[in-house]
């Protein structure tokens, strides 16, 4: 490499450079960052949570040094059809019809449910989130996706928010959502019932990207070997993250809770 033996130890013994310096400084955050994240976040929102923590640093250097450090999420997948749309009872309209922003909290509300394989077996979620904030506000589990599920989650839902009539409900055309007792749980607390088009996952995008986000960021990274443990793993992911601390891109950045507080 035509290097003499005083030069190479002149460079083994030179002190890191300022530059190299603030670099592991840099590194030192990300790692910490990384961690709290569940090992999820990418360049994007590891810059905003240095720059929040006091750091000058843009996206490119925190990409460089996580690529150069190995520091990436990692995405697995486990596939099951939940929604069973081959039915008539309780179809409405589609009152959102895409249209997800909102000027407030208890506008508008989507549903949704979905799935996690542990040993034991498969473990239903359903979920219902405020698409003001993003935030997850109700969530219940089971073995079994029975019109149950959906309702337990709408109960939490509704003694957190105590909503005023003309609330819209969003869901797809799962038969959950379609049973009777599910559409007189919604009339009862003036809730209005909003329907996806038939096979259109993207019309309940806000849920579906939250699932996914939790599968990602935490059900994905292990093998559960029960309900009850993976019960917990999502009980924390959204008390613990997603809802207080997870940066969300629609909320320009910040978490549900903090959103929310800001507004108020």
């Amino acid at each position: 490499m035509q290097v003499s033996a005083r030069g190479y130890r002149a460079w083994t013994s030179r002190p890191a450079c300022q530059r190299q310096r603030t670099d592991l400084k840099i590194l030192a955050h990300i790692r910490e960052h990384y961690a709290l994240s569940n090992a999820s976040y990418g360049r994007p929102r590891m810059a905003l949570e240095l720059r929040e923590a006091g750091l000058d640093v843009g996206e490119h250097r925190v990409g460089r040094l996580m690529k150069d450090n190995g520091i990436r999420p990692v995405r697995t997948r486990r596939h099951k059809v939940t929604t069973d749309s081959h039915h008539q009872t309780g179809i409405v309209a589609n009152l959102l019809d895409g249209d997800f922003p909102a000027d407030r909290s208890n506008q508008k509300w989507a549903g949704d449910i979905s799935h996690i394989w542990t040993a034991g077996g498969w473990l239903y979620l359903a979920v219902v989130i405020d698409l003001f904030s993003r935030r997850v506000i109700g969530w219940a589990v089971s073995d079994r996706m029975k019109k149950d599920l959906a309702i337990r989650a709408l109960d939490m839902a509704v003694r957190l928010r105590d909503p005023a009539p003309g609330c819209i409900f969003h869901s797809d055309r799962g038969s959950q959502y379609g049973s009777h007792d599910f559409r007189k749980k919604l009339l009862a607390h003036g809730l209005l019932a909003s329907m996806s088009g038939k096979g259109n996952c993207f019309d309940n995008a806000a849920v579906e990207t939250f699932f996914k986000s939790l599968k990602a960021e935490r059900l994905w990274r292990q093998n559960w070997s029960t309900r009850r443990e993976a019960t917990a793993a999502i009980v924390q992911y959204i008390n613990g993250f997603y809802n207080p601390r997870r940066r969300h891109s629609y909320l320009g950045g910040i978490s549900p809770l903090a959103f929310e507080a800001r507004v108020a």
